[in-house]
C-alpha cells in the first residue's frame, strides 16, 4: 500500500499535490497506522531475537499506530482560501492573480508564464485522467481550479491567445459580414430563455443552462421541462461541447465588437467613439480574454492617442474609464500602457476638473501596481513628470474621497526613500512626508528636510501650518548639533519664526536658551551667530517679548542680554548682517522688555553707529539712541558737535516720508539739556529752524511735540533778539493751531512755549505817541487793550493779538491734565503784572478765564492750586474782580485756609489770598467793563 502510494503520487504536478494535499496526508497517516498495525502480526518470540529489538519494535508499533500527520499551516491557508473562492464563485482576474502567485510561492514554482503553462498543463492531464477513472467529484474540483488559475495573467501565453484571436477574426471577417452573429437555436436555454453559459445535460438529453434546471428541480419538479417526460434519474452532466460552441460564438462577437469600435475611432466622430467606448466596456466585462484581444488590435495606443489629442472632456473621461477597464488586474496591459507614453497622458489629465481627474487617479493607481504590490519601476518613472506631485497634491485635497486617498497613497510611495520628491511635495504644500522625515529620518535626510524648509517660498498660512504639524521640536533639537546640521536647522527656524505661535513654541522647545548661548559665543562661527540674532530680533518683537522665558518657564533676566548686545555692538570688525539683527534686538528689549532706567545702556554705547556706512544700521541706531537719551542723555551733545552729526540730524529732519527716523532725530535733541548752549548756537548756525517749523504744520503729532521741546532752547526769555526771530518766522500761529488741534502733551508744551514769549511782551510794546493839538489830532491807532501800546504778534509777541487767549481758556477749561493745566496757568500768569494788574484782570475776565481757575481746587494738585493762589493773589488786588469773583472763590480759600497744618504753605498762602479777597471785595469800586 505504501508503494502504490508513492508511485500514484511520485509523478503528480506540484499545482495538484497542493490542491490535494490534505487528502493526501491522510492517506500518508492511513497507510502508516497500517504498518503499524502489521507489525503486531511479527514473531518476536524467538530466542535468535535480541530483547533490545524486540522492545524497540514493540515501541515503533505503538508510534505508527497513534501516527498523525498533517500538511504545513502556510500550504494549508492557500488551499483554503482556493476553496473559499471556489465556493463564493470569486472568478475576477484580480482574485485569480493572487491565488496563481500564492500556490506557485507556495510549491516553489516561478511566476513565469511559461512555467505556469507548464504545471496548468500537467493539472489539466491531472483532470482528464480523474475523468477516465470516473472520479467526477476531483474532476470537478480541478476543472474549477484550472478555469480559475487559467484567468490569471502568468497563466496566459501572449503567443496562443494572439494565434487565437487571427482565428476567431479571420473566420469573422469570413463568414460574417455585420457586426453581430445571432445566436443558434440550440445555445438558448429552454427554461430562461437566454443564451447559455454553463450548459449542461438531463439523463432525457435536453441541455439547460445550470442554475436554471437547478432551480427547475429544487422547485419540485420531476420531470423534464422541455418535454415532460419524467426523469428517471436527476443527474446533470456538463456539455462540454456546447459550451464551447457557445464560448466560440461570443467569442467571434468579440472579434466583431473590436472591429466595430476600431472603425468608429477612424471614423473619428465624437458620437462614433462614444459608441467604441461603451463597446470595449461592455466586452470587457463579460469576457477578460477581450482585455488581451484588444491590446492585440493596437486599441490601447489608438486610446492613449485620442486622450492626448481630443479637446472633448466628456470623451477623455470616457476613455480614461476604457483603459482603466482594459488594464485592470492585467499586467501585460499596463506595460502597454506604459510603454506607449501613456503616463504623460494621464498625468495631464489630473489637473483638468474631477470629470477627468477622477477616472486618471484611478487609472494611475491600477498602473503602478502589480497585484496588490506597487510596480517600483513605473513608480520611477512617474516621479520624472516634474508636474505630477503638484496635481497630485492638489487632488489629495480635493472633495472626491476616493481621488483624495489614491493621490496619498501614489505620493506617499513617491515620497518613500526619495527626499527629491519630498521636497516637491513640500513645495506643493504637503508637508506630511518633510516632517516625518524631519522628525524621524536619518541624519542626512533631515538635514535634507531643513535646507528644503530653507529654500521654500512659505506664506503666512503655510509657515503657520508647518509649526503646528510639528516641525519645530526636531530644527531645535538640530540646532544643537554639527555645524552643518545647526546652519540649516537655524536658519529654517529664523524662517519659520515670523509666525507668532511659532516663536512660542521654539520657546516651549527650550530654544530661546540655546539661541542666546550660541549666539554670544566666542566660538560660533559667523554665520551661527547671523541666524541666531535673525530668530531673537523675531523673539524680541512686542507681540512675543514677554515669552523670554528659560527652559523652566521662567522669565529670563534682560540685563545680562543687553549687556551681551552693547559689548557686541562695540567690536569694529563686526559683520553688518550680524549688526543690523543685533541692533533690532537691543531696541526691542529697551522699548518692551520693562527694563528699569539703571539697566539701560548708556546713549553714547551706541553713537558711533551712527557713522556706520550701511543706512538701515544708522537708522536703527537713532531710534535706539532716541530711546536711550530719556534716561542717559550724556555725550550725545559732544558726540553731535564734535563729529558734524547735526548736517545728518538736519537730512533726517527734512526726510517727511519717513515719520519714524523725523520723530527720532527731533527726540534726540529733545532730550538734551537747554544748557548745552553750543548744540542751540550749532543749530541755528546751520538754519534748522525753518525744519523745525516746518515739522510743526506737516510732522507726525509726537514729532511735534519732541520738536516743541527742541523750540524751548530758541523762545529763552533771556534771548528776546531770538524770540523775535522766531515769531516772525510764523511760531505764534503754529503754537495756537496746535492748541486748538494737538495732542495734550503738544498743547502743554505750546502753551509753555507762549508762556516764555509772553514775558516779554510789556518790554517790546510801543506807546502811542500824541501829535498835534488836541482838535487836529490824527484819529487815534488802536491800542492793546492789556498793554495799551501799539501791539503784534511778531513785534511784540502779544499773545492777545495772535488771538492765543481763547484756545488757551479753552484747554484750561476743558483739559484736566496737571502738566497741560500747569504750563497754560504760567502762560496766562503772565498777562497780569504785578505792579499794574487792572488791565490783566479785565483781559481774564473778559476771555472768561478766572472761573476755571477756581475750578482747579477741586481736582487740581498741590502744585496746579499754588500756581492759580499766586495768580488769585495778583487779581484779587483789582476790587472789581474781588468783587465779582467773591462768592466762588471764599468757600474754596476757606477750605484751603482751615487746613492749613495740613496743607502747609499751601494753606497759608490761601489765608492769605481770602484775606486779601475780604479786603479788596468790600470795597465797592465801579464794576467791570462787560461784567
Amino acid at each position: 500500500m505504501a508503494k502504490d502510494l508513492v508511485d500514484k503520487y511520485k509523478n503528480r504536478s506540484c499545482f495538484y499535490l497542493l490542491v490535494k494535499c490534505r487528502s493526501i496526508v491522510k492517506e500518508v497517516q492511513d497507510v502508516t497506522r497500517n504498518i503499524g498495525r502489521s507489525l503486531a502480526a511479527l514473531s518476536l518470540a524467538s530466542t535468535e531475537i535480541l530483547s533490545d529489538i524486540t522492545d524497540n519494535i514493540n515501541k515503533l508499533h505503538g508510534e505508527m499506530q497513534r501516527a498523525v500527520f498533517e500538511a504545513s499551516q502556510s500550504q494549508l491557508r492557500v488551499v483554503e482560501r482556493l476553496e473559499e473562492g471556489l465556493r463564493e464563485q470569486i472568478r475576477d482576474q484580480g482574485f485569480a492573480n493572487i491565488m496563481l502567485e500564492e500556490i506557485a510561492r507556495a510549491v516553489s514554482v516561478p511566476v513565469e508564464p511559461s512555467e505556469i503553462s507548464e504545471e496548468l498543463a500537467r493539472l489539466r492531464n491531472e483532470k482528464e485522467e480523474a475523468a477516465e477513472r470516473k472520479e467526477r467529484v476531483e474532476a470537478h474540483f480541478l476543472e474549477q481550479v484550472i478555469e480559475l488559475l487559467s484567468r490569471a495573467d502568468a497563466a496566459n501565453n501572449l503567443e496562443q491567445i494572439r494565434s487565437q484571436y487571427y482565428r476567431r477574426m479571420e473566420t469573422a471577417e469570413k463568414f460574417v459580414s455585420g457586426e453581430y452573429i445571432p445566436p443558434l437555436e440550440a445555445f438558448l436555454c429552454p427554461i430562461e430563455g437566454t443564451v447559455m453559459v454553463d450548459p449542461v445535460s438531463l439523463c432525457t438529453g435536453t441541455t439547460c443552462e445550470r442554475t436554471a434546471i437547478e432551480g427547475w428541480l429544487q422547485s419540485g419538479n420531476i420531470t423534464d421541462p422541455v418535454t415532460n417526460q419524467p426523469l428517471d434519474e436527476f443527474t446533470i452532466r456538463s456539455n462540454i461541447l456546447l459550451r464551447q460552441s457557445i464560448e466560440e460564438w461570443r467569442e467571434l462577437n468579440y472579434c466583431l465588437k473590436i472591429r466595430s469600435a476600431k472603425l468608429g475611432f477612424t471614423d473619428g466622430s465624437d458620437s462614433a467613439c462614444e459608441r467604441s467606448f461603451v463597446t470595449l466596456q461592455e466586452i470587457v466585462k463579460e469576457n477578460k480574454v477581450n482585455k488581451d484581444w484588444i491590446a492585440i488590435d493596437g486599441l490601447i495606443e489608438v486610446i492613449l492617442s485620442f486622450i492626448g489629442t481630443s479637446h472633448n472632456k466628456n470623451l477623455k473621461s470616457k476613455a480614461l474609464v476604457t483603459l482603466l477597464a482594459i488594464t485592470e488586474q492585467h499586467e501585460q496591459n499596463k506595460d502597454r500602457v506604459v510603454e506607449a507614453g501613456g503616463i504623460d497622458h494621464i498625468v495631464l489629465c489630473l489637473s483638468r476638473g474631477q470629470i477627468m481627474s477622477k477616472p486618471a487617479i484611478s487609472l494611475l493607481f491600477e498602473i503602478l501596481h502589480v497585484s496588490t504590490k506597487w510596480n517600483d519601476s513605473v513608480c520611477g518613472k512617474l516621479k520624472q513628470h516634474n508636474s505630477v506631485v503638484l496635481f497630485l497634491v492638489m487632488l489629495m485635497k480635493s472633495t472626491d474621497r476616493e481621488s483624495a486617498e489614491k493621490s496619498e497613497a501614489i505620493l506617499l510611495k513617491l515620497c518613500d526613500d526619495d527626499d527629491e520628491i519630498v521636497s516637491r511635495a513640500a513645495a506643493a504644500n504637503w508637508y506630511m512626508p518633510l516632517i516625518d522625515r524631519l522628525c524621524r529620518g536619518p541624519e542626512s535626510s533631515r538635514i535634507c528636510m531643513a535646507r528644503v524648509i530653507t529654500k521654500l517660498e512659505l506664506i503666512d498660512q503655510n509657515i503657520q501650518l508647518l509649526g503646528e504639524e510639528g516641525v519645530i521640536p526636531p530644527l531645535v533639537e538640530m540646532a544643537s548639533e554639527n555645524l552643518e546640521s545647526k546652519e540649516l536647522a537655524l536658519s529654517a527656524l529664523a524662517k519659520l519664526s515670523s509666525c507668532l505661535e511659532n516663536r512660542t513654541r521654539i520657546i516651549s522647545a527650550a530654544g530661546l536658551c540655546s539661541i542666546l548661548d550660541q549666539m554670544f559665543s566666542s566660538n560660533s562661527p559667523t554665520i551661527i551667530i547671523v541666524k541666531c540674532s535673525e530668530i531673537l530680533e523675531r523673539l524680541s518683537s512686542v507681540e512675543s517679548i514677554e515669552l523670554f522665558l528659560d527652559n523652566n518657564g521662567l522669565r529670563l533676566q534682560l540685563e545680562p542680554i543687553v549687556t551681551n548686545l552693547v559689548e557686541m555692538l562695540q567690536k569694529s570688525f563686526l559683520s553688518a548682517r550680524i549688526k543690523k539683527p543685533a541692533l533690532h534686538i537691543l531696541l526691542n528689549l529697551c522699548k518692551f522688555g520693562e527694563l528699569h532706567a539703571e539697566e539701560m545702556p548708556a546713549a553714547s554705547m551706541v553713537l558711533h553707529l551712527l557713522e556706520a556706512p550701511d543706512r538701515e544700521i544708522r537708522e536703527v541706531a537713532l531710534k535706539l539712541i532716541y530711546l536711550l537719551a530719556r534716561y542717559k542723555p550724556e555725550g550725545i551733545s559732544e558726540f553731535l558737535l564734535a563729529k558734524r552729526m547735526l548736517e545728518t540730524f538736519t537730512a533726517f529732519l527734512d526726510d517727511e516720508n519717513r515719520a519714524d527716523l523725523q520723530i527720532a532725530a527731533i527726540g534726540i535733541l529733545a532730550f538734551i539739556p537747554k544748557s548745552e548752549v553750543a548744540l542751540t548756537q550749532c543749530m541755528t548756525n546751520l538754519e534748522m529752524l525753518p525744519l523745525l517749523l516746518n515739522i510743526l504744520r506737516n510732522g507726525a503729532m509726537e514729532a511735534k511735540e519732541n520738536t516743541l521741546s527742541v523750540l524751548s532752547r530758541f523762545v529763552d526769555p533771556s534771548d528776546i533778539k531770538m524770540q523775535l526771530i522766531v515769531a516772525r518766522m510764523g511760531l505764534f500761529s503754529l503754537l495756537v493751531t496746535l492748541l486748538m488741534s494737538g495732542s495734550i502733551a503738544a498743547k502743554a508744551r505750546a502753551a509753555a512755549l507762549l508762556g516764555n514769549l509772553s514775558l516779554n511782551s510789556s518790554k517790546l510794546t510801543v506807546l502811542p505817541a500824541n501829535t498835534g493839538c488836541w482838535c487836529f489830532r490824527r484819529p487815534s491807532v488802536p491800542v492793546c487793550k492789556l498793554h495799551g501800546g501799539i501791539c503784534d504778534a511778531t513785534s511784540s509777541l502779544c499773545l492777545i493779538q495772535a488771538n492765543a487767549l481763547p484756545s488757551l481758556v479753552k484747554l484750561l477749561r476743558e483739559v484736566h491734565d496737571h502738566v497741560a493745566t500747569y504750563e497754560t496757568l504760567k502762560t496766562l500768569g503772565t498777562l497780569v503784572q504785578e505792579d499794574a494788574p487792572y488791565q490783566g484782570a479785565k483781559v481774564l475776565h473778559d476771555a472768561g478765564a478766572i472761573a476755571p481757575m477756581l475750578d482747579v481746587f477741586k481736582w487740581g494738585s498741590s502744585d496746579l492750586i499754588e500756581l492759580v493762589l499766586g495768580i488769585l493773589e495778583k487779581l484779587f488786588k483789582v476790587h472789581e474782580v474781588a468783587d465779582f469773583y467773591y462768592s466762588d472763590a471764599k468757600m474754596p480759600l476757606i477750605g484751603l485756609s482751615t487746613r492749613s497744618n495740613e496743607n502747609g504753605i499751601l494753606g497759608l498762602k490761601a489765608a492769605s489770598v481770602l484775606a486779601e479777597l475780604e479786603r479788596y471785595s468790600k470795597s465797592r469800586s465801579m464794576p467791570l467793563l462787560g461784567a
